[in-house]
């Protein structure tokens, strides 16, 4: 939302794709939450995911990064339409067993090439700091970081420029603390 209380074109755009839902849900960090973005959603729709790449790309542009770089899963999608917007590669980080990301099937980074990293939903950056940790292993140049959603309301840092297409400042409970647990609100499990 706007500070007028009207919708972003980003919350338009995950509104119409049906990605953005209100309820009670409980997290994947166990956490209940009263808005859910449930990224796949959006991803099954091609315009509207373009669009939101079109924001992150360019914002992206005046860095000049000559390769896109996400996470693995949803991260793929996000970092391939980027790229494609910007006429440049894209390559994605694999979770490793012990922990970790890495780039895997033949994916390089030249050293100093300038490295954009994305991710479709920021909750607590873990994601994002592995593909980092995974570009600096190959002696990339990160020249920022941008997400589709970021549900920390404007508080990651990375260190190094950012962008969210849309920004979420909304609380999140443990269960024993949920207002919605307490109006007896019926709990989605994500």
């Amino acid at each position: 939302m706007t500070a007028g209380g009207e919708p972003t074109d980003a919350e338009r755009l995950l509104r119409d794709a049906t990605a953005m839902l209100d309820g009670h849900f409980q997290l994947t960090s166990g956490k209940h939450s009263s808005l859910y973005i449930e990224k796949f959603r959006l991803l099954e729709q091609p315009a509207q995911t373009e669009a939101l790449c079109r924001m992150i790309a360019d914002w992206a542009r005046p860095f000049l990064p000559e390769l896109i770089a996400g996470p693995t899963t949803g991260g793929i999608i996000i970092s391939y339409e980027v790229a494609r917007l910007l006429r440049v590669r894209s390559i994605f980080a694999e979770q490793l067993n012990g922990g970790g990301r890495a780039f895997q099937r033949g994916f390089m980074i030249a050293p100093g090439e300038r490295v954009l990293v994305v991710d479709d939903v920021l909750t607590t950056g873990g994601s994002v700091r592995e593909v980092l940790a995974a570009v600096r292993d190959m002696g990339g140049d990160i020249v920022g970081v941008a997400v589709l959603v970021d549900r920390t309301g404007g508080t990651a840092d990375f260190g190094v420029p950012f962008f969210a297409c849309m920004t979420v400042d909304l609380p999140s409970y443990q269960a024993g603390q949920c207002p919605l647990c307490a109006k007896n609100v019926p709990l989605t499990i994500t």
